[in-house]
């Protein structure tokens, strides 16, 4: 999709239309690099990539849609912030950095207490802890937003790819758009491969649940003090 876009503002381009038509996408090479670099910072392991692991083999792939939902449109929304200069306010603003800090350490230990409490994991989802799908969707969404690590990380890496001649806003919706495509595939992937080996887990008992609820606390602990 983003490809025949590209290919309409060439065309328009050829055409003699005026610039603030082209203005609405950015280059296709840069775009490039930003889908090579998104699908980088994707596969690399952090609290959503576990919720989805977690939901994935205690829900099901299906039900886990919601939590990925939920996470994709919080980073959606941190690096909208991010592109638009925001990130970069928070940041410089220790108190409210702390905060973010402070409250995003605080869910991802909640959840992991949630999850070391949770039962074990069944062979068939329809036997799994009943959850509603707005409770999945809001844990992908917190957990997103209250990152301060996608903050730090989108403000570092979103600034290079956009042009100050171009439409910011319309940059900002196209990365913004790109990073969510590839998230989504990717948790979805993560949470399609833990449905697969869910009958191997069923066997574990309530190991399973312990480990991903150590890994969450751990990562809350860790994140006001490496961040």
């Amino acid at each position: 999709m983003n490809y025949a876009l590209f290919m309409i503002v060439a065309h328009l381009q050829d055409a003699g239309l005026n610039q603030h038509t082209v203005d609405l996408i950015m280059p296709f090479e840069t775009w490039l690099l930003y889908l090579v670099t998104c699908c980088g910072i994707a596969v690399v392991p952090g609290p959503n990539a576990l919720l989805a692991l977690t939901h994935g083999a205690i829900h099901g792939s299906r039900k886990t849609l919601f939590t990925i939902t939920g996470g994709v449109l919080g980073f959606a929304i941190v690096l909208s912030f991010c592109a638009l200069g925001l990130g970069a306010l928070i940041q410089a603003s220790a108190t409210g950095f702390t905060v973010l800090k402070v409250v995003g350490g605080l869910y991802l230990i909640w959840l992991g207490f949630g999850l070391w409490r949770s039962p074990p994991v069944s062979r068939d989802p329809t036997g799994a802890t009943h959850l509603r799908h707005w409770s999945l969707f809001r844990q992908g969404l917190v957990s997103a937003i209250s990152n301060p690590k996608a903050l730090l990380l989108f403000t570092a890496f979103i600034p290079p790819f956009l042009d100050p001649q171009r439409s910011i806003i319309a940059q900002t919706i196209a990365i913004a758009l790109t990073y969510a495509v590839v998230e989504f595939i990717v948790e979805y992937a993560v949470a399609s491969a833990a449905h697969r080996v869910r009958p191997w887990l069923a066997r574990t008992g309530r190991r399973f649940n312990k480990v991903c609820g150590g890994f969450f606390v751990l990562f809350g602990l860790a994140l006001p003090i490496h961040t």
